[in-house]
């Protein structure tokens, strides 16, 4: 969901390449499953008078936002509160069977990152919050009362960070003195457990990572996500999805995998008793990245992939 903002507005990542791989043009409806600042929705709107839109986010900021600049489309939007994981609930709620179209753009959107009361990056000071949704519990929430245990896996599990558990003892060190609620706050925690190096990665990217995954359980839902949305796809019709680090990516990967497997019996199997007739078929073996000139203008973008599967067959 990582969008550019500039004065002409907010640039969606590989903008090109998704509608290339969504075909808009031959009309349908057509779901953005995390909609953030509605460029990628926009621009589908605009592909045909026939492509209908529903558009879902559970941050309400950025549902108010997309919901201006959608507004021209009038009755083709159907905006929806809520997460992308229960992709199947809403379009039943709205009486949609079948789609021609899903695309999901993963992670924390510009507007997220860029106001610092949002508490999600290090680089503006702030509140440490960062919950998408802007109820339940804040990343502060979880850095004042999860055991020494569990913040080690939330940065090790989430963030892939090697001195976890040095973070995670500090933190639980230093928070019987005051509070760590904000983001410079733990920023210079981080740094204190862990030097930053001159051209390194700065520590508290992936320390900030994972209490934002944690925060919004963003990888809780994924792959229901996933099975849900290519369940509703109709013939010919594809998803897409962009997503930012190899955790998301992975499991992307996989069910993707799963999904165009021929056979799925076990290899102990001496023949195939699954009788398994394939439907989906994968449109990129190898995830797109943006090319170099997308990258200079919006180095936000460096971390994309993305991957799309397409039905082939019914059942």
């Amino acid at each position: 969901m990582e969008e550019k903002s500039d004065a002409s507005g907010h640039v969606p990542v590989l903008l090109p390449e998704v509608l290339e791989l969504l075909q808009p043009g031959r009309g349908g409806i057509f779901v953005d499953a995390t909609l953030g600042l509605g460029g990628h929705a926009e621009a589908l709107l605009d592909s045909g008078a026939e492509v209908r839109l529903v558009g879902i986010d559970r941050d309400p900021d950025a549902l108010a936002l997309a919901g201006e600049r959608l507004a021209r489309f009038g009755s083709r939007v159907s905006l929806v509160a809520g997460r992308h994981e229960d992709l199947a609930e809403i379009l039943d709620g709205l009486g949609v069977a079948r789609v021609d179209g899903v695309l999901a753009d993963l992670g924390v959107s510009s507007m997220q990152l860029d106001r610092a009361e949002r508490g999600f990056s290090f680089m503006r000071p702030g509140p440490l919050d960062m919950r998408m949704s802007r109820a339940g519990r804040s990343a502060s929430d979880l850095v004042r009362d999860e055991d020494r245990d569990e913040l080690e896996r939330i940065f090790w599990e989430y963030g892939e960070e090697p001195m976890a558990g040095k973070i995670a003892r500090l933190i639980v060190e230093k928070r019987k003195g005051a509070p760590i609620d904000t983001t410079d706050g733990l920023r210079s925690l981080v740094h204190a457990a862990v030097p930053r190096r001159p051209g390194k990665i700065d520590p508290a990217t992936r320390v900030f990572q994972a209490l934002r995954i944690a925060t919004n359980q963003e990888l809780t839902g994924l792959t229901r996500f996933l099975d849900d949305a290519i369940e509703r796809l109709s013939l010919g019709s594809r998803l897409t999805v962009l997503s930012y680090h190899s955790l998301e990516d992975r499991i992307v990967k996989r069910t993707f995998a799963r999904h165009t497997a021929v056979c799925t019996c076990p290899p102990s199997f001496p023949a195939c008793v699954c009788a398994r007739k394939r439907v989906m078929a994968l449109v990129t073996r190898q995830p797109i990245r943006p090319s170099d000139e997308e990258v200079s203008k919006n180095p936000r973008s460096r971390s994309a992939r993305l991957r799309a599967i397409e039905r082939t067959g019914e059942g």
